[in-house]
C-alpha cells in the first residue's frame, strides 16, 4: 500500500557533520585517486562550508570537478572506496536526527536521504541505517565499466532535487503536503517550500531568516561553530587575564592566585530547538 506521507533529510550538515565528499576525497586520496594539493584544498573547502554552508557556485563547481577527475577511473576502484568512505561518515552522523528519521518510520513515514552527493552513497547509507533509499547524484557518464568524465544524470541540487522528490512520490503515492524535510542550505528551498512541514537543521543564515520569517521549526546539533566561539571568547578571557596579571605586577601587589579548573571545551551539546 502507498505511503500517505514520507520524510526526506539532506545529508551534509542535517544528517551528518561536515561534507560527504571531504570525506569521500579523504578515501581517494588514501586509494592514489586525489593529489595531496586537492585533498588541501578539499579541507579548507570543508571547514569553510561546516561554518556557512553551501552555495550555488561552489556546489556546482564541485560537480564539476569530481566528474572531471573520474575520467579513466574504473568503476569497481571507486566502488572498492565504499567501506573506507562509509567509516569516515558514520561516526559523523547526528544521532538526534537519526532518531528524529526513526521517529518517523515508526510512524509509517517511509524516510529517504535527498543529497547532491553521489546515488551510490545515498544508496549505501539509506541501506546501512535501515532507511527507506537514497536520492542523489550521476557525476560522471561510463563507458565499458570506466568513468568518461562527462557530468551526466540529474544534479540532486535546488531545483534538481526538488524535481528527484517530486518523481519520487510520483511513483511512490506519496503526499507531499503531509510530508516533511530537513535541510540545512537555503540551496533547498525548493525542497522545504514542497513538502508541507519543513524544518531547518544547522541552518545557514539565509535559510535561518526564512525559517524565522515563516515559522518553520529550527534544530541546531552543530559543533564546529560554538568551539571556535568558546575558543575566542576563552582566548580573549586569557588576554584580559594576562593584562590585568601584569597591571597588578607593575603595582607591586604581588598576589598570585590559584588557576581556574579545565573544562572540556568540546563537550556534546544537546539539540536546541527554536521557533
Amino acid at each position: 500500500m502507498a505511503a500517505s506521507a514520507a520524510a526526506f533529510f539532506d545529508l551534509d550538515r542535517t544528517l551528518m557533520e561536515g561534507s560527504s565528499a571531504f570525506q569521500f576525497g579523504r578515501a581517494a586520496y588514501k586509494a592514489g585517486l586525489l593529489s595531496r594539493r586537492q585533498l588541501a584544498a578539499d579541507a579548507f573547502a570543508n571547514v569553510r562550508f561546516r561554518l556557512r554552508g553551501s552555495s550555488d557556485a561552489t556546489s556546482h563547481a564541485l560537480r564539476d570537478r569530481i566528474s572531471a577527475s573520474l575520467a579513466g577511473t574504473r568503476v569497481r576502484d571507486l566502488e572498492r572506496l565504499g567501506p573506507d568512505v562509509l567509516a569516515r561518515v558514520l561516526p559523523r552522523l547526528y544521532p538526534q536526527v537519526l532518531a528524529l528519521a526513526y521517529e518517523h518510520q515508526d510512524a509509517g513515514r517511509p524516510v529517504y536521504i535527498a543529497t547532491a552527493a553521489s546515488d551510490r552513497l545515498a544508496d549505501v547509507l539509506a541501506s546501512v541505517l535501515a532507511l527507506d533509499g537514497g536520492i542523489g547524484s550521476q557525476f560522471s557518464a561510463v563507458r565499458d565499466g570506466v568513468f568518461t568524465g562527462e557530468p551526466t544524470g540529474l544534479f540532486i541540487y535546488g531545483d534538481g532535487k526538488a524535481q528527484a522528490i517530486e518523481e519520487l512520490a510520483a511513483r511512490e503515492g506519496i503526499d507531499l503536503s503531509a510530508s516533511y524535510a530537513y535541510s540545512d542550505s537555503v540551496s533547498d528551498l525548493p525542497m522545504l517550500r514542497l513538502v508541507g512541514h519543513p524544518v531547518a537543521v544547522n541552518p545557514d543564515p539565509e535559510l535561518l531568516k526564512v525559517a524565522r520569517a515563516e515559522g518553520w521549526e529550527v534544530l541546531r546539533f552543530e559543533r564546529l561553530g560554538r568551539r571556535l566561539k568558546a575558543a575566542a571568547a576563552l582566548t580573549g578571557a586569557a588576554i584580559a587575564g594576562g593584562a590585568g596579571s601584569a597591571a597588578l605586577a607593575t603595582r607591586g601587589r604581588g598576589r598570585t592566585f590559584p588557576s581556574s579548573r579545565r573544562r572540556r571545551l568540546f563537550a556534546r551539546v544537546p539539540a536546541v530547538r527554536q521557533r
